[in-house]
C-alpha cells in the first residue's frame, strides 16, 4: 500500500528541517497526519513487524542460505533484515501456538484398529456398559459416566478407553498428579505436619509437591491434572530463553579457536532457532493440509530431518569457517552438549511448574 508523505520539509515531532522522508534527528517518517484506516493499519503493522520489506527480505536467507544472516549482521549490514531478537519472539510465538493447538486432532482413531471412530458413539457405548454392570452402585455409575465423558478425548494416541478410565480411577485423584499424603486439604496437611517431630516431617520438595497438588485438587477438582499440564505448556516457551544462551555458550566452547565474542554466538543461536521454528511451522502446516491417505507424511518428515541436518552443517561452515571433517566432528560433540542442556532446561521447567 502506497504511503502518503507531506510536502512540507519540517519534522512534526522535533521541528528539524528534513532532507529526506525520515528525520535525521529523531527518525520519524514524514507522513501525512490525516490518513484512512487502511493506511493507519498498514503503517502500524510495518512499524511493528517491518513487513513492508524487512520480514520477507529476511525469510529467503533464513530458510535457504544458512549462516548468511549471522555474517551479514556481524558485518554491520542490518537495516534490510529483521533484528534477530524481534524475529525470534514473533516466530516462536507462532510456533508454540501452532504446536499446542495441533496437540489434538479432529478425528479419533481406535487404538486397536487404527480406523476412525465416532467419539459420541464410543462414549454412549461405554455408558451402556456401565449401566448394565450389576456390581456397581448407582453413585458409582454416575461417577464413572462422568469420568468417561471427561476422559474420552480425541488425541494423537486415540480414544481413552473405559479400561483406561477404570485404571485412572484406581490410581486415585488425577492419576500421577496426586499428593503423597492421605490428607484431603492443604490446611489439614499443614496442621498434621506441625504435630510431628521436626525429624519426621516432610522435606522441602515433599511439602511443595503436597501443597501444589492439594491446593489444585481443592480449586479445580477432577481438572487439576489438565490445569497443571496447561501451565507446563505455557512455561515451555520460557525454557527457550534459558536454552538460547546455553546454546551460545556451547558454541563458544566448541569454536573457542575462532576467538568470536559471546554475543556473536548468541546471534547465531537466535538465527538458528528462528530457522528451526519457522521450518517446523511449515512442516506442521503441510501435515495438516496433506491427507494422510496419500502416504507421503513419513517421507516428508524424513526429508525435513535431512534438510535440518544439512542446514546445521552448512550454517556452521559459513559462520565458523572450519573444514568439512572438523565441522562434522564439532556437530557430534555439540549434539551431546545440546541434548544435555535441553534435558536440564526441560527438567527445570517441570520442577518449577510442579512445585511452584
Amino acid at each position: 500500500m502506497k504511503k502518503h508523505y507531506r510536502h512540507e520539509n519540517d519534522c512534526l515531532n522535533c521541528g528539524t528541517t528534513l532532507e529526506s522522508k525520515f528525520c535525521h534527528n529523531c527518525g520519524q517518517e514524514n507522513l501525512q497526519i490525516r490518513e484512512n484506516f487502511g493506511h493507519m493499519m498498514n503503517h502500524a503493522i510495518s512499524d511493528y513487524f517491518h513487513f513492508d520489506h524487512q520480514f520477507f527480505h529476511t525469510l529467503k536467507p533464513l530458510l535457504f542460505k544458512p549462516g548468511k544472516l549471522t555474517n551479514e549482521y556481524m558485518a554491520g549490514r542490518r537495516a534490510q533484515y529483521l533484528h534477530p531478537v524481534k524475529m525470534y519472539i514473533f516466530i516462536s510465538i507462532v510456533y508454540f501456538l501452532l504446536l499446542f493447538q495441533s496437540g489434538q486432532e479432529k478425528v479419533a482413531t481406535s487404538k486397536v484398529t487404527g480406523k476412525p471412530v465416532d467419539v459420541e458413539k464410543a462414549i454412549s457405548s461405554a455408558n451402556k456398559k456401565i449401566e448394565k454392570n450389576p456390581n456397581l452402585s448407582p453413585s458409582q455409575k454416575k461417577v464413572l459416566e462422568k469420568q468417561v465423558s471427561h476422559t474420552t478425548t480425541v488425541s494423537k494416541l486415540g480414544l481413552v478407553t473405559l479400561a483406561d478410565s477404570d485404571e485412572a480411577d484406581k490410581k486415585g485423584k488425577n492419576g500421577w498428579f496426586r499428593p503423597s499424603t492421605d490428607d484431603t486439604s492443604y490446611r489439614q496437611y499443614v496442621s498434621n505436619q506441625e504435630k510431628l517431630p521436626a525429624a519426621e516431617r516432610d522435606n522441602f520438595i515433599q511439602r511443595q509437591w503436597n501443597k501444589k497438588t492439594l491446593i489444585y485438587h481443592e480449586k479445580y477438582g477432577e481438572s487439576a491434572k489438565e490445569v497443571i499440564i496447561e501451565e507446563f505448556k505455557h512455561n515451555t516457551p520460557k525454557m527457550m530463553f534459558l536454552l538460547l544462551p546455553l546454546f551460545a555458550l556451547i558454541l563458544k566452547i566448541t569454536f573457542w579457536k575462532n576467538k568470536k565474542y559471546y554475543v556473536e554466538h548468541m546471534i547465531y543461536s537466535f538465527h538458528f532457532h528462528c530457522f528451526l521454528f519457522l521450518f517446523l511451522i511449515v512442516t506442521m502446516l503441510l501435515q495438516l493440509i496433506i491427507p494422510g491417505s496419500w502416504g507421503i507424511i513419513d517421507w516428508l518428515m524424513f526429508a525435513a530431518t535431512i534438510y535440518i541436518m544439512w542446514y546445521i552443517y552448512r550454517s556452521l561452515r559459513v559462520v565458523y569457517h572450519r573444514s568439512r571433517f572438523r565441522t562434522i566432528s564439532k556437530i557430534i560433540g555439540m549434539s551431546f552438549m545440546y541434548l544435555f542442556a535441553f534435558t536440564f532446561c526441560l527438567s527445570l521447567i517441570v520442577f518449577i511448574t510442579a512445585l511452584f
